[in-house]
């Protein structure tokens, strides 16, 4: 199916890693297997719905959880978008940056922190080298904000290698996610109409998160509350122009990914306010962060997790309706943990525990895609 494309995602010629290249993606999955395993159990640390014992196993969790916010973001999301551009460009120093990012990973799993900053930084430079390439082989606007992402990277991973513990780095990171995501939902636009002024309203939105994040350094109130607002309204641009709104008539996976993301959307704008109203002094940064990350990030990973992972692993997928449990188990787990949460610290772990839940369903709903593409493709080849 996704050889075949859909409206969101166009029909194209399978990528494939080059060369000798080929041979690091099954280390790089499994790598970032550990670091998404490894960030989920420090998360439900810092939730309370994990207790670490003594021993190997406590010291890894405790790590773990320091570590929560760079093991997710760079660690895990920032190698699968390293891997992805790699495929693309087929070139092999690309794979120079997800490598890096996923031994940074495994540094901060071991405590050496200063190392991981180092090849965490390492990381972004080279996919900020891989961005260049891209607008050089193709000047286009969402390929400038590419660009813009990776350097919103390189500039978290170097406040967090020379300030590991100040939290500086992290709209930083979050601005280097939302933007890779902009310039993918602006390059889907070009199969609408585009309304004039689209284009120059998001670059103006882009400045403003921009501009947030390096504020918030200095005046973390005006950084906060420029940054949320810049949300709030790439919540809005994307509710009025992106081609979701279109494909969400549709069926079979164009309509599962519009799902996606336009509650993922929702979840944005949820996250802007929230960060918004927690750089003026409320209690709301754990729904700032997780309505953002889990909520708009992952959601928009579920939605193009059935298009990317095939040209990454070299697999087939057989979509179905089971793939809309672990979307809906994500929301349902949000509400209980951003909702009730606010409530109650039991709340807000059981919705952590609800959270992880919906990121193993996933993983199973996947694999499980990928045995039902085999036994489908047997029985044709039998017929």
């Amino acid at each position: 199916m996704t050889q075949q494309g859909t409206p969101e995602h166009p029909p194209r010629r399978r990528l494939q890693p080059p060369g000798r290249a080929s041979a690091l993606v099954p280390l790089l999955l499994a790598l970032v297997l550990a670091a998404l395993v490894s960030a989920v159990a420090g998360g439900l640390v810092r939730a309370g719905a994990l207790h670490p014992a003594p021993g190997w196993a406590g010291d890894w969790m405790g790590r773990a959880a320091i570590s929560h916010g760079a093991l997710m973001i760079c660690g895990f999301m920032g190698t699968v978008i390293g891997m992805e551009r790699a495929v693309a460009v087929k070139l092999k120093l690309a794979w120079l940056a997800p490598l890096a990012s996923s031994m940074a990973a495994l540094c901060l799993l071991q405590g050496a922190v200063a190392w991981a900053g180092a090849l965490f930084a390492v990381a972004a430079l080279a996919f900020v080298g891989v961005n260049l390439v891209v607008v050089w082989r193709q000047r286009a606007p969402h390929t400038l904000v590419l660009l813009l992402s990776a350097l919103a990277w390189l500039v978290g991973c170097t406040t967090f290698l020379l300030r590991p513990t100040d939290p500086a780095s992290v709209p930083w990171w979050f601005a280097f996610l939302v933007m890779t995501i902009a310039a993918e939902r602006l390059e889907m636009t070009r199969l609408m109409r585009r309304r004039p002024g689209a284009q120059v309203a998001l670059a103006l939105v882009l400045v403003l998160m921009a501009a947030g994040a390096a504020a918030g350094a200095a005046y973390p109130r005006a950084g906060g509350v420029a940054f949320g607002l810049s949300l709030l309204l790439l919540a809005a641009w994307l509710g009025v122009f992106d081609i979701a709104r279109r494909t969400v008539r549709s069926d079979g996976l164009a309509r599962y990914m519009a799902l996606c993301l336009l509650g993922g959307y929702a979840w944005l704008a949820v996250a802007g306010a929230a960060w918004a109203a927690t750089a003026l002094g409320l209690a709301l940064r754990d729904v700032a962060l997780h309505a953002l990350g889990l909520g708009f990030i992952v959601s928009m990973m579920m939605g193009h997790a059935p298009v990317i992972l095939p040209a990454i692993a070299r697999i087939k997928l057989r979509f179905g309706n089971w793939f809309y449990g672990p979307l809906a188990a994500l929301h349902l787990s949000l509400a209980v943990r951003l909702g009730l949460g606010l409530e109650s610290p039991a709340w807000r772990s059981a919705g952590a525990v609800l959270n992880a839940a919906s990121m193993a369903l996933f993983g199973a709903t996947m694999v499980a895609a990928a045995l039902a593409w085999r036994r489908h493709a047997s029985n044709a080849t039998r017929r």
